[in-house]
């Protein structure tokens, strides 16, 4: 694909930084996490759970991409708190990218921008959103299209919408079979201002339903029994909601691993733009590899047998030292810490140039080849960058190793006479 841990995905993870945007948000969606070659699965048809409460909004299930996998898998539709008063949810989707299909990664801002067309269901008609709207700093819910306890819940009203999500279960834009819709001045405007990542509850919500076997659509052939939950990552209780299917899917038999879209490859994908800086990821924590495509950092950065494969300099955790024990030694110490500065140096470096590049992409309206040129020169700079410093770290580790003491000399089994 995000390459698929690209057209990152691009999720875009991710998060173009503006230059009034506030930590953690993006001036605009670039696009795309994950390039595949064959279209998701038909949605699944499935019911509501009932709202948690007040402020919570509905952010609709999608098919996300399993690299490693090469499949498909069900990241359940949930109640999503937002993370603003004022701001709404711009559902992730897949479109047709002329190679390959690329993931759009949602993103929340103050007016709903476009998401393919697609109809999800439950306000999200393909344009817009009407579930509820937003008078001063309270959430007021339709009742005409969610399911609300209002006992709980108790700001309410009745719009009438046309739901026809038992009805048009497509889940991509594009030819095909897809839904051919493009986005609206409007939308296009929408897609310009300031955002904000999914927020930790929903990264984390994705990864649960990564690691979930029974949510990878070559298992559940596309009638997931996890289908929605009342809470992200909440995948059993009461508001858990399984699935009807909403249509036939028999994944191909190679699942697309021999067509070139395998992560870290470049063919037939587009490159990773889910950066903090776009909408895929928090900017503010640099320590937390908040992609749910990729296994957890090593707790050791000086191995690498369990590196994750970064794409882009923003996703690199910070370099830290260890406390020192009592009796450690100071002078290795220091040089830990100094060594450990460059290199953060080196990183924030990267990240700035890698950013300039990617606005400049922007400004320029780059097509979708261009970013993915950038896309994958940003995936090598970063990766030749952390091995160079874990190559650092080891010399230094060795370096400090005590040299083996040389053995003692043999002492005659026989004096010598004097």
């Amino acid at each position: 694909m995000r390459c698929v841990n690209a057209i990152r995905l691009l999720a875009i993870m991710g998060v173009m930084l503006g230059a009034v945007a506030l930590p953690g948000t993006a001036s605009a969606q670039v696009a795309v996490e994950f390039s595949v070659g064959f279209a998701p699965p038909p949605l699944p048809v499935y019911e509501q759970p009932i709202c948690p409460g007040e402020r919570y909004i509905w952010t609709p299930g999608y098919w996300a991409w399993d690299d490693d996998d090469q499949d498909y898998y069900w990241v359940p539709g949930t109640w999503v708190e937002a993370p603003e008063v004022g701001y709404l949810w711009t559902p992730g989707y897949w479109g047709w990218g002329g190679e390959a299909y690329v993931f759009h990664v949602g993103y929340w801002g103050p007016v709903v921008g476009f998401y393919g067309g697609i109809d999800y269901g439950w306000g999200y008609t393909g344009r817009g959103y009407y579930g509820g709207r937003w008078d001063h700093d309270h959430f007021y819910y339709n009742r005409e299209v969610n399911h609300i306890d209002e006992r709980v819940v108790r700001n309410v009203y009745n719009e009438h919408v046309e739901n026809n999500v038992n009805i048009t279960r497509v889940s991509y834009n594009g030819p095909n079979g897809g839904v051919n819709v493009r986005p609206t001045r409007q939308e296009e405007a929408a897609a310009h201002e300031r955002h904000i990542a999914p927020v930790p509850v929903q990264n984390q919500h994705i990864q649960a339903a990564r690691t979930n076997r029974e949510l990878h659509a070559s298992e559940n052939r596309g009638k997931p029994p996890i289908a929605a939950t009342a809470r992200p990552a909440a995948f059993s209780g009461s508001g858990v909601v399984p699935a009807r299917a909403g249509g036939n899917y028999n994944p191909p038999p190679n699942r697309g691993a021999n067509n070139g879209n395998r992560g870290g490859t470049a063919a037939n994908r587009p490159a990773n733009e889910n950066r903090p800086v776009n909408e895929n990821r928090p900017s503010s924590n640099r320590s937390e590899n908040t992609n749910p495509n990729r296994p957890p950092n090593a707790s050791n950065r000086a191995e690498t047998n369990n590196r994750p494969a970064y794409n882009h300099s923003n996703e690199v955790p910070r370099h830290t030292v260890p406390q020192a024990e009592p009796n450690a030694n100071q002078k290795y110490q220091q040089q830990q810490e100094k060594l450990a500065q460059k290199q953060n140096q080196e990183h924030q470096k990267l990240q700035q140039q890698q950013e300039r590049e990617h606005q400049q992409a922007q400004q320029q309206s780059a097509n979708a080849a261009r970013q993915q040129q950038i896309e994958q020169r940003h995936q090598q700079q970063t990766q030749q960058m952390e091995q160079r410093h874990e190559q650092q770290t080891q010399q230094m580790q060795q370096r400090q190793q005590p040299r083996q003491q040389a053995p003692p000399p043999r002492q005659n089994e026989e004096k010598k006479p004097h």
